[in-house]
């Protein structure tokens, strides 16, 4: 967000500004607040077109267009001055990225998810249908993808089927590879053309690439009048709607309420239930706490967020869209947070939508805890039109981008293109063919930590060792180097876009890095009693840390659990460790208000996050300490029998026997599945809630089946912990194996695997490898 400049106005109708957030052909847009703490998004048309009366004419009708609509799933105008010497319009600020953003950061979404999108853009064509409007521009820049579903936005060009509103024709108006046939060959467009452009949004969320592609718009114009869509790689089961949808013959396509009975015959008030990717939910939780912190600047200054809180990252620069610019840009990343739940998490879940309206802000700023709890009682929905976002969430606009020169392997030019955005197509190999490897770089001898995951963000990887280095995804060449700046055998806590480690000065501090520049960035300086030793966990509010209690004594010091508050640097609280639990030797995951941690005792441990109470300890765990899996509010253990116990209480909840074959590895929960590897070498994929079996892989073997997995599009990934394995490209749905990538370097180490982008990242050892996710 750009600060206010000198010429723009301080506040405009009951809304003071505080920061510009785009800007085109038609004017600016600002987020802003009102007195009662409403944040919003406010479109302001340029002085010299405020003077045209046939313009202001035309804006009005805008205005009307978008208020005419409302509903769960569009985005309504709040508030509007279309007689104001500056005309404008304010609409609620969406707490999300767009469609586009979520695909270019993550990939293809997984099925459960394109239902859920489909069903809430078919109730919201139905909306805007209602009331005589025909869309005529929906696209995935078009669909911004909150908590609690998906919002339409940019009526800017929406037509009254009447004909009334708009006073232009016979021009092509819309978005190649999106607008039905009728409307490439200038015909008249009706309700129907909303649903081709449906059908080729949902091919586009399924795929991850347009269902209509060529070398320019003329061309794919042609495709979309002459040619067939290309549905490769959507689900079975969605393959039919969707082919009806991009149907050349308007009066073959369904209703909008045909779509939405298809996708939820019960209707959307479920299908939104954990309806997002768990790294997309909690990164729009993290950058969402931000904005609400904002506070309102003086005249000529950014907007700043409250004392102790991060700033808010620079977005990217925005593009016209419909006149006054898109919102800047969300990023995203496409591996779970460091220390986090893994990434089946989910949105938050809840009955009728809270929006930013709900909690003030303007004169107090609202605690992170209050949106929080917001969050997690009820969906966040809020909605914008034009404008739509503010922040970036870890970045391909700091160019790291994936493209120019990359695609050709290592060393292939640096990839930096303008925007960063991933363009790139890898070639899908042959079946049962591994693909060939983009980079690879090998690393000083035992300089890294090969039992620590691997940490991707914003276009980077960074494997926990001396030196810490950041090297860029799409070439492997180191970005910052860091020497001495992290322990041996350090884990890679992510949270608050910061990275979290504890000080090597032996001062007892934690310090916080920004991974894009490995510069130093917070420090909590405890002092008092208290040296933290090791770092257990984090979330958006605490650290949670293991500490040595100093005493006069050296003899008699003494461990404790304890919370410190990010925004403070201070201990929220500390508690005495457990009798007969281990010191340093602990692995642990915050979630859900939950810290659970384990030891190599087969403790496992469950505290409140808020309180640091101790709700429940068992010896249920293993003689090593594992990092827990816990999701759908139960925690996943492995051994003899995969087993469920419930988070809060411990109290077993399902047990599934091997069949035979030998005892399981500790899970991950990944994608809303539970996936574990047994030591007979297959994979299990099992139903987190249920604990039914959903499939079984024996293909990898015996001390080959990967134990730690990442999925991105419609492929699970998972690396061993064994050398003779390595890297395992998995069908989902199946269990098939796609392929199998060894490097047969046979240095016994353990291999890791993360994401970014449509990138694989991976390690085995000294050697570190960056592969196309296909």
């Amino acid at each position: 967000m750009d600060p206010l400049l000198p010429d723009d106005p301080q506040s405009l109708g009951s809304y003071r500004l505080l920061g510009r957030i785009g800007a085109g052909g038609m004017g600016r847009v600002y987020l802003a607040r009102s007195a009662g703490g409403r944040t919003v998004a406010v479109k302001v048309v340029r002085p010299d077109l405020a003077q045209d009366a046939g313009f202001r004419g035309r804006f009005r009708q805008e205005v009307e267009i978008a208020r005419a609509v409302s509903g769960r799933y569009t985005a309504p105008v709040v508030d509007a001055d279309t007689d104001a010497a500056l005309p404008w319009l304010a609409t609620a600020f969406v707490l999300g990225p767009s469609l586009t953003e979520v695909v270019d950061g993550y990939g293809a979404l997984p099925e459960h998810s394109v239902r859920a999108l489909g069903a809430g853009l078919a109730a919201a064509l139905t909306e805007i249908h209602s009331v005589g409007l025909v869309h005529r521009d929906l696209k995935p820049s078009n669909v911004l993808m909150a908590a609690d579903g998906p919002r339409v936005i940019d009526f800017g060009i929406a037509r009254a089927v009447d004909g009334d509103r708009m006073t232009q024709t016979g021009v092509v108006v819309g978005s190649p590879g999106y607008i039905p046939p009728e409307q490439a060959l200038g015909q008249q467009v009706g309700t129907a053309g909303d649903i081709f452009a449906l059908g080729a949004v949902l091919a586009y969320a399924a795929t991850g690439h347009t269902a209509y592609t060529d070398t320019t718009p003329a061309a794919v114009l042609y495709q979309v009048v002459h040619g067939e869509p290309d549905l490769t790689g959507v689900p079975e089961q969605l393959h039919g709607l969707l082919a009806a949808c991009l149907h050349r013959e308007p009066g073959q396509r369904p209703t909008p309420q045909q779509v939405l009975e298809t996708l939820a015959p019960q209707g959307t008030g479920a299908v939104f239930a954990n309806w997002l990717p768990g790294t997309v939910a909690s990164t729009i939780a993290t950058h969402a706490a931000r904005i609400l912190d904002l506070e309102t600047p003086e005249h000529g200054t950014p907007a700043v967020a409250g004392p102790g809180t991060p700033a808010t990252p620079t977005p990217a620069p925005a593009g016209a869209q419909d006149g006054f610019g898109t919102a800047p840009t969300f990023v995203l990343s496409g591996t779970p947070k460091a220390g986090a739940a893994p990434t089946g998490g989910g949105a938050p879940t809840g009955g009728a939508g809270a929006t930013v309206a709900d909690v003030p802000g303007a004169a107090a700023v609202p605690s992170r805890r209050r949106f929080f709890g917001l969050a997690a009682g009820a969906a966040v929905g809020v909605a914008a039109v034009g404008g739509a976002g503010l922040w970036a969430f870890g970045g391909k606009d700091k160019g790291r981008g994936h493209g120019a020169g990359a695609a050709g392997g290592a060393g292939g030019g640096d990839g930096k293109v303008p925007g960063g955005v991933d363009r790139e197509k890898f070639r899908t190999p042959p079946p049962g063919t591994a693909p060939q490897v983009l980079w690879h770089r090998t690393v000083e001898t035992d300089s890294i930590s090969s039992d620590q995951p691997l940490l991707a963000h914003n276009g980077l990887l960074l494997i926990s060792g001396d030196p810490l280095v950041a090297r860029h995804a799409v070439t492997g060449r180191a970005e910052w180097t860091r020497k001495g700046i992290a322990s041996p055998g350090a884990p890679l806590i992510f949270a608050t876009g910061r990275l979290f480690l504890v000080s090597t000065e032996y001062d007892g501090d934690v310090i916080a890095l920004d991974p894009d520049t490995g510069k130093e960035a917070w420090r909590s300086r405890l002092g008092g009693d208290l040296k933290v030793e090791h770092i257990l966990s984090a979330d958006e509010e605490r650290l949670y840390v293991i500490a040595s209690v100093r005493t006069e004594n050296i003899r008699d010091n003494l461990t404790a659990i304890a919370a410190i508050n990010i925004r403070t640097g201070k201990v929220d609280w500390r508690k005495p460790r457990d009798k007969g639990t281990q010191d340093y030797d602990l692995e642990g995951v915050a979630a859900d208000g939950r810290l659970v941690y384990t030891d190599g005792r087969r403790n496992v441990t469950v505290r409140d996050t808020a309180t640091g109470r101790q709700l429940w300890t068992q010896k249920i765990g293993d003689d090593i300490a594992w990092r827990p899996a816990v999701h759908a509010k139960r925690i996943f253990l492995g051994g003899d029998r995969l087993r469920s116990v419930h988070l809060d209480t411990g109290k077993a909840d399902w047990s599934l026997s091997s069949g035979g074959r030998r005892s399981f590895y500790q899970p991950m929960a990944v994608g809303g599945v539970l996936y574990a590897a047994d030591h007979s070498g297959g994979v299990w994929a099992v139903d987190p809630v249920r604990g039914k079996k959903l499939w079984l892989c024996e293909e990898p073997g015996a001390r080959r089946a990967p134990t730690e997995f990442v999925l991105v599009g419609g492929t699970l990934y998972g690396a061993s912990y064994d050398d003779e394995g390595g890297i395992f490209a998995l069908d989902p749905k199946t269990g098939t194996l796609r392929w199998h990538y060894n490097d047969n370097t046979e240095n016994m180490e353990q291999w890791h695997v993360a994401a970014s982008g449509r990138r694989l990242l991976v390690t085995h050892g000294d050697e570190v490898y960056g592969l196309p996710a296909v």
